[in-house]
């Protein structure tokens, strides 16, 4: 079960996500998101954490060739796209909305090392904290990774009813936005690990 911790905006959040169990950690680029941050910065923090933590980049209708950029500057191991985007030469993640009616025809399609399902908003390009009616994404072909309103005592439930790939928590587990809970956050991946064994 992939585990990923999404929105790290400083290092001990990141060492933190990485000691707790975290597969993966989030970095957004969204200049919009409460949790945006600058490439330089989540360079540093990406250069701390353990080479076995996937560094995934969050990104929002940005120019295929930007992300590139961002992806060289951070050393990022994975994309993770909020638009129509289409880098070259690196390993994508693409988000969907849960309420997309073309949804099970756009997974199938394939295009993506993995599709991140999200709550749908009209406001917000995650980070919602709401949850979504998880059997949308049972049954879908591929590897399906969990988002929206995930924490603690909601993750068992949700991968029991979709059996995704990875689950992916963000606002649920802060104590602010950008700010972990360090201790929501361990609770949240040994819940996520624990219905893999």
């Amino acid at each position: 079960m992939l585990v990923k911790i999404c929105g790290i905006t400083n290092a001990e959040d990141g060492l933190a996500a990485a000691e707790a169990g975290a597969s993966a950690v989030g970095f957004n680029f969204y200049p919009q998101s409460p949790r945006y941050i600058d490439p330089a910065v989540a360079r540093e923090i990406a250069a701390l954490l353990p080479a076995s933590v996937l560094r995934v980049g969050v990104f929002v209708e940005e120019p295929p060739g930007a992300v590139a950029v961002v992806a060289e500057t951070v050393g990022l191991d994975i994309v993770q796209l909020h638009g129509g985007e289409s880098p070259k030469g690196l390993r994508v993640w693409r988000a969907l909305r849960a309420g997309n009616p073309a949804l099970a025809a756009t997974v199938a399609a394939g295009g993506a090392e993995a599709f991140l399902i999200d709550t749908p908003s009209a406001t917000l390009r995650g980070g919602t904290g709401v949850a979504f009616d998880w059997s949308i994404a049972a049954g879908l072909p591929g590897r399906i990774i969990l988002a929206g309103g995930l924490h603690e005592d909601n993750v068992a439930a949700a991968i029991r009813q979709a059996r995704p790939w990875g689950v992916d928590a963000c606002s649920r587990i802060e104590r602010a936005p950008g700010r972990k809970d360090h201790e929501k956050m361990r609770r949240f991946v040994r819940a996520a690990l624990a219905e893999e064994l």
